[in-house]
């Protein structure tokens, strides 16, 4: 992206500060009177349905939404990553009716304690600090990738600002509501973040569709299976719809093959749900919320009408990636060029002979220019200034420091695998020889009885969909880039609240108040729960600027996508046991979760080629089989019964159950006409 395409206005900074200093400032007016710890923890138990449903969304929509599924949508995955929110609208409505009852009657703060209701206190301890490890983590990612995206945008518009100043404004702003009104203030400050969340996504699809309306070409893939990509030129007589249509047509398919390695229409039979069902059913920080209902009717409304917004977002932040590499598929792979040097460097030292990759030492702007297509150029520059410095547009030209090529040494059995559909389209040639490199370096690998060394590589940078359509589609200077700014920090901010909120909780709750002081009064619990935001805010914090090391990033990336593997199947396996087998006894609990955690590491271990969503399903079945058994044997005496520990009502919703049906129906429908049969009608 060009630096000087991405200003910042007077106008965007009061609108950015106004929006900040509105949101912290309604969430703690609002939380002035909270008190108890039920005030602090549950927002007193009085949310209703509206708060309910707008705070579900803001928590969970973040960057990894608006960076990540924007991306994997610009890609040949297109709208299918749209099954990660249409699956979840279904979930949704499944938890509201299925779960909530439960929870709410037996008058639970956290998830963890509900396993003492229905099992006992070791099960619950086991959940409870599993869960409080795994949110250190997230917090740290989830700061870190929005101050990345915050730092990045003030870099293009010509200002510095570190990862580490970043992290501290993002930090600071989600401790100050989180610390002073606990949940009523995070579901309030929600409210106006979820509700920027959708008008900022409505602003940045209607310019994206403007700006599709006036180009004159645009890039399309052909094929899902191929990845196949050709700019075409575009009638002058054709509206942005039909554009959109006729460009994207093959993208809009929400079953990709069977063999696709990003998301295959098999992880939709099984895999998917195992992480959804934990998501947005036993996930404290996503639960919370509904633990505060003020009734169960207002909870399961709530619940639903955030089932509701869940299919809406998918044509607010899938659609736009889509147009954004319809719009900017070269500047996608310019901003590739750095990923591709350090690939191609590794390649030719892995592959001397190669013919499809040259270095030459600061070559000349007509050198650069007259490169062929084809063939990659490593354009070696003695320092990182001189490197920064290549204006090249040249996508074959790969701007790379001496010390870079010169420390590129690649592992003897190194293999370069892509699951960028397109890499093998746009380098044909390569592709081959990279094929056929591979098939010997595996052949060597296996009859050494060593593992192979994989290293990636991608035609386009897919990630950059968002920056691009901010960059080039917004009107600038009238205030509107700040509010944008503004949503998506807001929704970086309401992601790391609740969790800050959820982490505080369980920690007073399941540890302070269980292990340390059980007798402690209701103002000491908010007290220590307080000073737990605080803490986890800092870790966060400090975590946070440490992940701009790519290997470390990379790293903390894989180790949050397994590393909840190690309780998420083993925690739904025992809600759904203990829901559904009543006569389960109390060991089956501690059963089921230590079964996943070895379980879950052994298969990790012995068969690392198991994809992970795979592993997950496969130890899900496995601690169902080992409850089962234990019951067989041992079963309780008595059916356990929910004694209902809670004054709030408890009558189900009709209306949340019609508009229940409506959502399932709706997702269902979506499914069908963006099926091949849909698409083929």
């Amino acid at each position: 992206m060009n630096p000087e395409s991405f200003q910042i206005s007077t106008w965007d900074i009061l609108v950015f500060v106004a929006f900040v200093v509105t949101v912290v400032g309604v969430g703690l007016y609002q939380s002035r009177s909270e008190k108890g710890s039920e005030d602090y923890f549950l927002a007193g138990r009085d949310l209703k349905w509206w708060l309910i449903g707008f705070s579900l969304i803001a928590s969970n929509i973040s960057t990894e939404q608006f960076v990540g599924m924007s991306g994997n949508a610009a890609s040949h995955v297109g709208l299918a990553i749209a099954s990660y929110e249409w699956m979840a609208a279904i979930t949704l409505v499944i938890v509201a009716f299925g779960f909530l009852p439960y929870f709410l009657r037996t008058g639970i703060y956290t998830m963890p304690q509900f396993l003492e209701v229905r099992y006992d206190g070791t099960a619950r301890t086991i959940m409870a600090v599993a869960t409080i490890l795994i949110y250190l983590l997230l917090l740290g990612s989830v700061t870190y990738s929005g101050a990345l995206v915050i730092s990045t945008l003030a870099g293009k518009a010509g200002y510095q600002l570190s990862l580490g100043t970043g992290s501290l404004i993002i930090g600071v702003i989600a401790m100050a509501y989180v610390t002073a009104g606990g949940l009523k203030a995070a579901v309030w400050a929600d409210l106006i973040q979820g509700s920027a969340l959708i008008l900022g996504g409505a602003v940045i699809i209607w310019f994206a569709f403007q700006k599709l309306g006036m180009a004159t070409e645009a890039a399309s893939v052909l094929s899902v299976e191929t990845g196949a990509v050709s700019i075409q030129a575009l009638a002058p007589d054709a509206g942005a719809i039909e554009r959109f249509w006729d460009l994207n047509k093959p993208r809009m398919n929400m079953f990709l093959p069977a063999t696709d390695t990003i998301l295959p229409w098999t992880a939709l039979m099984l895999g998917l749900w195992i992480p959804n069902f934990y998501y947005w059913g036993l996930n404290q920080y996503i639960t919370q919320r509904t633990l505060g209902s003020a009734s169960l009717a207002e909870g399961q409304k709530g619940i639903v009408f955030a089932a509701f917004m869940k299919l809406l977002i998918p044509f607010l932040i899938v659609v736009p990636g889509i147009i954004a590499f319809n719009l900017y598929s070269k500047d996608m792979r310019l901003e590739a060029r750095g990923d591709t040097a350090g690939s191609m460097a590794l390649y030719l030292d892995a592959n001397p002979d190669t013919r499809f990759v040259e270095t030459l030492e600061t070559p000349t702007d007509a050198e650069i220019s007259a490169w062929p297509d084809g063939r990659y150029l490593l354009a070696v520059y003695p320092d990182e200034a001189s490197r920064a410095a290549v204006q090249s547009t040249n996508p074959w030209v790969l701007p790379i420091t001496r010390d870079a090529l010169v420390g590129a040494q690649a592992a003897e059995q190194t293999v370069f695998v892509t699951e960028d559909q397109s890499w093998a389209a746009v380098n044909p040639g390569l592709a081959e020889e990279v094929e056929a490199f591979n098939a010997g370096v595996r052949a060597a690998a296996a009859a050494a009885g060593v593992k192979t060394t994989p290293e990636k590589m991608i035609a386009y940078k897919y990630d950059t969909a968002l920056a691009q359509l901010l960059g080039h589609v917004l009107p600038q200077g009238v205030g509107i880039v700040g509010f944008v700014l503004a949503a998506l920090l807001g929704a970086v901010v309401s992601s790391l609240a609740a969790m800050l909120n959820a982490a505080s909780t369980i920690f007073s709750i399941d540890v302070f108040k269980k292990f340390i002081r059980p007798d402690a009064p209701q103002e000491t619990t908010v007290k220590v729960g307080r000073f737990a935001v605080i803490a986890f805010g800092l870790v966060a914090i400090f975590l946070a600027p440490q992940l701009g090391d790519p290997a470390i990033s990379n790293s903390i990336f894989t180790i949050i996508q397994e590393g909840q593997g190690f309780i998420s199947p083993g925690i739904l396996a025992v809600f759904a046991f203990g829901l559904l087998v009543r006569k389960g006894p109390a060991v089956c609990g501690t059963a089921g979760l230590l079964t996943n955690i070895i379980a879950y590491g052994a298969l990790k271990l012995m068969v690392p080629e198991l994809q992970f969503l795979n592993r997950m399903a496969v130890c899900f079945g496995l601690c169902l089989l080992v409850m089962t058994a234990i019951t067989l044997v041992r079963p309780r005496a008595e059916p356990i019964v929910f004694e209902q520990n809670t004054e709030i009502a408890l009558e189900t919703s009709g209306l949340a159950k019609l508009g229940g049906i409506l959502v399932v129906a709706t997702a269902l429908l979506f499914y069908f006409l963006f099926s091949p049969a849909g698409l083929a009608g």
